[in-house]
């Protein structure tokens, strides 16, 4: 058991905080090693303030950002399914613009996840979820973050956070939070590795904007754009060939994708003939036990663009099943090159390739799909899905409706045009090296934030060597 013994005349100044947590000993021993260095407040050097404290207008035509506190992650910003805010919002709220350097940091939910804004999310406004701090003088905006999202600044921004049923950081509190104050040519050095690793990044997501664009080249529809119409007649033998009523299931934009595969010189097929399984299991229980064969079981959190997020089963929140669940439901034991697709929510038809080599299954409201590597690509099929004209053929056979599901019956039945095998084996390869990029973005980002952390635990003329080090096995020059 830990315990700290605190002198009631030695409490925080202000903080009116009397819970054994925020005293806890492993906090203070961090707290200590903090103080032992030269150190600043964020609130000395840095303008900090909140987002938008009212509704948000949400406008998909105006292009400007919208960020909430699930946008900033570790030293990036996942964009997917955070929307755009109106032009009229946006320019009612300047004072919670987004301007470059800017640090934004989540005040709510997981709280001190943070990144640095560049040109590549502006214009961009934020909610009253996150916290921004613009720095004034004396710090490198990658350093603070990297600092943030480091054990000295995570214990930080939870030890601050306040709340019962949902904590929160308020903006007070982070100007209270107390940073190194570390030589500018060190947080030159951290600034130059987050920005390749940014660089990085942006390379991953060309790669993989490449890949779609040489399949949508192939079935001449680079520039197709979905248009929803108003008015339009079928037959009632359509119906029931497709056994579907709905409306929606009739658009003509589908029959226009379909119309470009079936014409598409390769040929095509339906995915239920591509594949060796397409379903899911029942819902897997939980095991409560931490046996060492445990089989962890992958949600839809743990996916991401195109492949499950890295070291998914280190989660803290990760759940394994029980071996006699495995035992009924082996078939849906994960294997490498299996693509696992979104079967119901926001994200509905995108898909993720498995390659983690870790024993695990896949949890509710999601479908497994085992390609047959005979007769389609893995890395091509998810391509496909991923594309707009695979997500639109996806989502074409959901059904329900409160909330829209894709059953395995409806997976079966989508075309898929067979690109000729050195396309496929293209579309692989660009993939591939995007994966690589993201990769090793990635690492320098964890390189930058155990620097920091090496730097105050030792010194910066250390963390640098290690730095540096480091940068020449991943082969990487700043």
């Amino acid at each position: 058991m830990q315990y700290s013994i605190v002198n009631y005349r030695d409490l925080e100044k202000g903080s009116l905080r009397f819970d054994s947590e925020y005293y806890h000993p492993q906090n203070l021993l961090l707290l200590q090693t903090l103080k032992s260095k030269s150190h600043n407040q964020i609130g000395d050097f840095a303008f900090v303030t909140d987002g938008i404290h009212a509704s948000i207008d949400f406008d998909e035509n105006s292009k400007i950002n919208l960020l909430s506190a699930k946008a900033p992650k570790e030293n990036y910003f996942d964009l997917s399914g955070t929307g755009f805010i109106s032009k009229a919002q946006d320019e009612k709220n300047k004072r919670t613009r987004l301007k470059k350097d800017d640090v934004v940091i989540s005040t709510v939910g997981t709280i001190g996840n943070c990144a640095v804004v560049d040109e590549n999310i502006l214009p961009a406004n934020s909610d009253r979820h996150v916290g921004i701090i613009r720095i004034e003088k004396g710090y490198q905006p990658y350093f603070l973050s990297s600092f943030l999202l480091s054990k000295y600044g995570r214990f930080q921004t939870f030890r601050e956070s306040t709340g019962n049923v949902q904590l929160n950081l308020f903006i007070y509190k982070i100007k209270e939070i107390i940073v190194p104050n570390l030589p500018q040519n060190f947080q030159k050095l951290i600034q130059d590795v987050c920005v390749k690793a940014h660089e990085l990044k942006t390379d991953s997501v060309n790669f993989y904007s490449q890949a779609e664009v040489l399949l949508l080249s192939e079935l001449r529809l680079t520039d197709w754009k979905p248009k929803h119409t108003l008015a339009f007649v079928k037959n009632f033998s359509d119906t029931q060939k497709a056994e579907r009523i709905d409306a929606e299931y009739f658009q003509p934009k589908y029959e226009e994708i379909v119309e470009a595969v079936k014409k598409y010189k390769g040929g095509f097929d339906k995915m239920g003939n591509l594949t060796k399984l397409i379903g899911h299991p029942s819902n897997p229980p939980y095991e409560t036990i931490n046996t060492e064969n445990k089989t962890f079981i992958i949600t839809q959190k743990h996916l991401s663009n195109y492949f499950p997020v890295d070291n998914f089963w280190k989660d803290e929140e990760a759940l394994y099943t029980t071996d006699d669940f495995i035992e009924k439901n082996k078939k849906y034991i994960l294997q490498d090159n299996d693509i696992i697709l979104y079967s119901v929510g926001a994200y509905i038809g995108k898909a993720n390739l498995y390659n983690a080599n870790i024993k695990a299954t896949i949890g509710s409201f999601l479908t497994l799909i085992r390609p047959k590597i005979e007769k389609i690509n893995p890395f091509y099929l998810l391509v496909f899905l991923n594309s707009k004209i695979g997500q639109e053929l996806t989502r074409r056979n959901s059904r329900g409706l409160a909330q829209q599901y894709i059953y395995p019956y409806d997976t079966r039945q989508v075309i898929v045009p067979i690109l000729e095998i050195s396309k496929q084996k293209e579309i692989e390869r660009l993939i591939l090296s995007g994966q690589k990029s993201h990769n090793l973005s990635k690492s320098l980002l964890e390189i930058a934030k155990r620097g920091v952390e090496m730097a105050i635990e030792k010194n910066e003329q250390e963390a640098g060597k290690w730095i540096e080090n480091e940068l020449k096995a991943l082969k990487i020059e700043i």
